[in-house]
């Protein structure tokens, strides 16, 4: 998974065709939990560009996207927000399978 680089790569990547922003860090455990199926949903899922975004890099980010627990996930598409699945509760396979379709519904 590409990981962000700048405030200014989130603006661009936002107004893409189809991105979805994985809010993480290093030191969260339900992240590491995830991190295993990640590749498997970036096969799964191939027409979204899947982004890691470092929530102690871009904390402001986050406060701006009201993201306040991790792993969170934010799809855009052409720039607007068209779901999120936000929460400190730990996510399965299954709950970010459900999200994801639900975004091209």
């Amino acid at each position: 998974m590409e990981k962000l680089q700048s405030k200014e790569q989130f603006e661009q990547l936002k107004n893409g065709e189809r991105t979805i922003f994985m809010f993480s860090a290093d030191w969260c455990p339900d992240c590491r939990i995830i991190e295993p199926i990640l590749p498997g949903l970036e096969a799964d899922f191939p027409e979204y560009e899947f982004i890691y975004v470092d929530r102690d890099e871009f904390i402001e980010i986050c406060q701006e996207m009201d993201i306040f627990g991790i792993p969170s996930f934010i799809g855009f598409h052409n720039g607007q927000e068209v779901g999120r699945f936000v929460s400190k509760d730990r996510k399965t396979r299954e709950e970010i399978e459900d999200f994801i379709n639900s975004l091209s519904a």
